[in-house]
């Protein structure tokens, strides 16, 4: 869990009995968005910018088996100006064994290619560097929320659930810091939400990424969550700022 100072806010799930909501107001009122190629130091023990892997140099852990066979079958649709290795994700498959769970279950994720997820496409592909999935969004004109592993497109937003004594269940929606990653992600030489690099967006978290909020939290509940930060945002109430954001874009009013 992120452990800065933050507001948050409190709302019952509209659909499910027993689950309740704890939005964090401080990250989805914050300016951040993602500068994939535009400033990205990469998530690697050392920073590389020059790689343009983002966060893609580990591979996409699967949510679930659902979550494993939809990236299969949209990388069946992906052309060879799209994916830079189709030829290696065909021929080998695109997932592989990445180890046990607490339950000794297996954990898949996407297939690694060159030192990152055989989906990036690197330097010098002709569509430039990128996620092969987002080429293909970007050219259909479909939401990548809808092409993309769970954990690709819902980054850097968090939700994780905790269930209570009485069997109720608290899901807090938050960004994705360093311990979503384990371990490891106290490593990374950078990472986009600790730093000011990346809270440059021109509108607010809960606009820019609206729609993953809405595949994330429901549509009904999301929409009492927007309604209640564009209020937040009219009344210019100044909330907790993020910690990296030095271009908080919050206190704009809302437009009628």
């Amino acid at each position: 869990m992120t452990s800065a100072t933050r507001e948050w806010v409190n709302f019952d799930d509209p659909k499910e009995e027993g689950r309740s909501w704890k939005v964090d107001v401080t990250f989805l009122l914050s300016s951040w968005t993602c500068i994939f190629g535009s400033g990205c130091q990469g998530v690697l023990d050392d920073l590389a910018p020059e790689l343009v892997q983002g966060c893609c140099s580990y591979g996409a852990h699967f949510t679930d088996r659902k979550d494993r066979e939809h990236t299969v079958k949209m990388a069946k649709k992906l052309s060879d100006e799209d994916w830079e290795f189709a030829k290696i994700g065909r021929k080998k498959g695109v997932f592989i064994k990445s180890g046990k769970d607490d339950d000794g279950k297996t954990e898949w994720q996407t297939r690694l290619h060159k030192d990152a997820c055989v989906f990036l496409n690197r330097p010098g592909f002709a569509a430039g560097p990128g996620c092969a999935f987002h080429f293909y969004s970007m050219r259909t004109g479909e939401h990548h929320s809808d092409i993309k592993p769970e954990v690709c497109w819902q980054l850097p937003l968090r939700s994780i659930d905790e269930e209570q004594e009485d069997g109720t269940i608290i899901t807090t929606m938050t960004e994705f810091s360093r311990d979503g990653w384990g371990e490891g992600g106290s490593e990374f030489a950078w990472w986009c939400t600790d730093s000011p690099d990346a809270f440059v967006g021109s509108e607010p978290v809960y606009e820019s990424l609206g729609e993953e909020l809405k595949k994330m939290m429901g549509k009904k509940l999301f929409a009492q969550v927007k309604k209640y930060l564009d209020e937040r945002r009219s009344k210019s109430l100044a909330p907790v700022v993020h910690p990296a954001d030095h271009h908080p874009v919050m206190l704009k009013p809302t437009r009628r």
